[in-house]
């Protein structure tokens, strides 16, 4: 088991978390700010079918983003190596599924090159993390 405090996520995932919560408003507040948008909205009454899609983005950005952390602290309050081993392959994934959608929200354009770097390279970051604790418990406990 980690020798952090049990039960607490690591720095970098809260860190992380936070981003993607700011980024996620960011993100919804320029939509809906966006001319095209408003005047959509005005004429239908309808929410607009660019600001649903960016905010489909963003739910699933922000639910896998702070699901890092969920899942780390879940692992650092693990009742056996193999639940640590467990939600710490859990968290891998979700890191993945973060990178996934922070690529998509940049190839839309609804982030600029230099934000799309900045929180990409966080997310990496976590990745590797991540990917070196689960071999690392691989080889503790045998493959999958």
């Amino acid at each position: 088991m980690p020798s952090r405090d049990r039960g607490r996520p690591s720095v970098k995932c809260l860190a992380f978390g936070d981003r993607i919560i700011k980024l996620n408003d960011y993100l919804l507040e320029q939509a809906s700010k966006r001319e095209e948008v408003r005047s959509k909205k005005e004429k239908s009454g309808r929410i607009p079918i660019q600001l649903l899609s960016v905010a489909n983005l963003c739910n699933q950005l922000l639910r896998s983003g702070t699901s890092i952390g969920a899942n780390d602290a879940e692992a650092c309050n693990a009742i056996s190596k193999a639940d640590f081993k467990s939600k710490s392959f859990i968290a891998l994934k979700e890191a993945r599924e973060s990178l996934y959608w922070l690529e998509l929200l940049h190839r839309n354009a609804y982030l600029t090159e230099a934000q799309f770097e900045s929180i990409y390279a966080d997310a990496e970051e976590l990745v590797k993390i991540l990917v070196a604790r689960c071999k690392k418990l691989d080889q503790e406990l045998g493959g999958k």
